[in-house]
């Protein structure tokens, strides 16, 4: 079958399907180039054959040779802005591949984990796009192209990454399963700036920013020092690095087992430490906010006596992170994936007629625990099922951080290096405009840390793409989990603390999206807004709309006078309402209260509070979902701060 480039230029013949030269995934029809620059186009062709490109762009035929092993790479100047456009690569030997319908204009990199998959088009979580019919609607929108990136790892760097829809597609209504931050970035640009916007979706929700971080660069920053170790000392090869994980494992998993609480697990357990938790529900919503550790959940099962010894099904819902359940005082099942409803088949001889008790382990690693809502939770035996949702027994055992520490799996995404080098590194080859990134919460908890590696990743990027100035703009995490007032030690206000000292990076920006956040949803549904807020950066520093307002003023000084602390900020601010919220004052010595605060003129602010009479820190924002309500004259709210960090 054969291809026609319809550009009306004679100069471009049909060409085979089963052309000689190939190409990466992610280079294909329908692309976008950044305008004005220079990709380097790699490819196989016949092993030492001379391959030539030549475009409708570029009067000049461009010359590279294959080398024994077929690989070659020549760099191809991009045009300005328009299109389409059309390149055809032979070696000689056969039909010439031929890219057809390409455009130059901008293109952007949209990187990090859920938040930025989060798609257009369909249920994301228990959670959809606000407006997400009319959006899907009206997203024809042909000079908007779009390139998703498969969820794909590896423990060494890749040359190609693993695509959907084939590569390269239009927007229309049948595309819009790409991230919807990134899209609605790019119809906002393409409408300011009246150029092609290509739009590059890697991402992958629950994932570390370890993960997304290249070897060399990563020993640089504390704490990944075994799962490196781990890499090299078996040669990046996935069997071997395997096997030693799986050796680990069954070493963390007894450690575990005996660091545990003690009891009979056939027998219900009574006593003060054990409450009652409504499954299937998250724990963060209910009796357990901000809990990850182990937890045990018990619920007895009452059969009638023509169900004794008969082989019964058990689900138990989906399970996050990790469980190891029992009947009646005999492990049947458990493993770890926060994804996968636990089924699981109990043999005839643990049924008995009566009650029966049913024990789970949970270990919850990051971010929600429990029975995520909507898991169906029954038993089925003797062609019967017998709910199982309701009130269970509940008993917290071990926080995280008291837990023998479980070695990290290589099996997943979430091991240091292996997104970048399966979802980043192919694309080094593609000149960007810069980098959109929302991540951050599988880090909470980890937020000194966060600060030396989120600069490392940013900085390694720009060196992967050898662009050391590549704009890089990022979302600061939104709020969520319930409100508290006063929660010094919250993990999402240190982690954001953490995001924003990478602004000490030049070419970098950040989007706050502290008001747009959700108490019970961490994958908040106005993803428009956070796409106007990454926008209106780029268009004030690379696209020189300087009268672009892209942040609220900031904190200018924090001085004590007496019992109330003196506020100055570096523009105008204004609250929501007539109250000021949001602010916590610090004694210095670890005491926070909740405190009053008052406008004085337009830009500087009184806190107090009779509970300090001297107090020497304030903070504002500071809680995982706080409460604050100041904003600038645009309306983009003014950042989280504290004068003590």
């Amino acid at each position: 079958m054969k291809k026609i480039c319809l550009l009306g230029l004679s100069l471009f013949a049909a060409a085979s399907a089963s052309a000689v030269v190939t190409l990466p995934q992610f280079i294909t029809d329908n692309m976008v180039m950044q305008q004005n620059s220079t990709m380097k186009l790699p490819g196989k062709a016949k092993p030492g054959s001379k391959v030539t490109v030549k475009t409708d762009w570029f009067e000049k035929e461009l010359t590279a040779k294959a080398g024994a092993d077929g690989v070659f790479s020549i760099d191809v100047p991009t045009p300005a802005a328009g299109g389409p456009f059309t390149m055809i690569l032979s070696d000689g030997d056969g039909e010439p591949t031929v890219l057809c319908n390409l455009l130059s204009g901008e293109v952007w990199l949209c990187s990090g984990q859920s938040n930025m998959e989060f798609k257009v088009n369909r249920d994301n979580w228990g959670s959809r796009l606000m407006n997400s019919d009319e959006i899907v609607a009206t997203s024809q929108h042909p000079d908007i192209r779009l390139l998703k990136l498969s969820h794909s790892t590896s423990y060494a760097p890749a040359d190609d990454a693993n695509v959907e829809f084939g590569g390269w597609v239009e927007a229309n209504p049948a595309t819009m399963g790409v991230s919807a931050i990134g899209y609605l970035f790019a119809l906002r640009m393409h409408d300011e700036l009246g150029v092609p916007v290509g739009i590059i979706d890697s991402s992958w929700g629950g994932t570390v920013a370890e993960a997304w971080t290249p070897y060399t660069p990563l020993e640089s920053v504390p704490g990944f020092e075994s799962q490196l170790a781990m890499l090299k000392s078996n040669g990046f090869d996935a069997e071997r690095i395997n096997k030693i994980y799986n050796q680990q494992l069954a070493q963390w998993s007894e450690s575990l087992n005996k660091a545990g609480r003690k009891f009979d697990r056939g027998v219900m357990q009574t006593g003060a430490e054990w409450g009652k938790m409504p499954l299937p529900g998250i724990w963060e919503n209910s009796v357990l906010p901000g809990f990850d550790g182990l937890v045990w959940i018990q619920r007895e099962l009452e059969l009638p006596a023509e169900a004794a010894g008969k082989p019964l099904t058990l689900e138990v819902g989906v399970v996050d992170d990790l469980d190891d359940t029992y009947f009646n005082g005999v492990r049947v099942g458990g493993y770890e994936n926060p994804g996968q409803s636990r089924v699981y088949e109990v043999p005839g001889n643990l049924v008995k007629a009566g009650k029966n008790v049913i024990t789970v382990k949970i270990v919850d690693f990051m971010g929600e625990g429990g029975v995520k809502d909507g898991s169906k939770m029954a038993a089925a035996v003797d062609g019967k099922t017998y709910p199982l949702n309701g009130e269970w027994s509940y008993c917290a055992d071990m926080a995280l951080a008291d837990m023998p520490r479980r070695p990290s799996s290589p099996q997943g995404p979430n091991y240091p290096t292996v997104l970048y080098n399966a979802m980043i590194n192919p694309l080094r080859v593609l000149p960007l405009k810069g980098v959109l990134w929302y991540q951050g919460c599988s880090n909470v908890g980890r937020a000194e840390q966060y600060e030396p590696l989120f600069k490392t990743l940013i900085n390694s990027w720009r060196a992967t793409f050898d662009n050391p100035e590549m704009p890089f703009y990022f979302v600061q995490l939104a709020g969520y989990l319930p409100q508290q007032h006063v929660q010094p030690d919250a993990g999402y206000a240190h982690l954001r603390n953490s995001q924003a000292k990478a602004l000490e990076l030049p070419n970098t920006g950040m989007a706050v999206a502290i008001d747009l956040g959700h108490p019970t949803d961490i994958h908040p549904s106005n993803k428009q807004e956070v796409a106007r807020r990454l926008a209106l950066i780029a268009l004030n520093r690379d696209y020189g709309k300087k009268d672009v307002i892209y942040k609220a003023p900031a904190l200018k000084s924090a001085k004590a006078d007496g019992n109330k602390m003196v506020l100055k900020f570096d523009g105008a601010v204004k609250p929501s309402s007539l109250a000021v919220l949001g602010f916590t004052l610090g004694d210095g010595n670890g005491k926070f209260v909740y405190a009053n605060a008052r406008m004085q003129g337009d830009d500087t602010i009184i806190v107090s509070s009779p509970l300090i009479e001297k107090p020497s820190v304030v903070r504002y924002n500071w809680a995982n979902y706080p409460g604050g309500n100041l904003y600038g004259p645009t309306g983009l709210p003014v950042a989280p701060f504290a004068t003590d960090l």
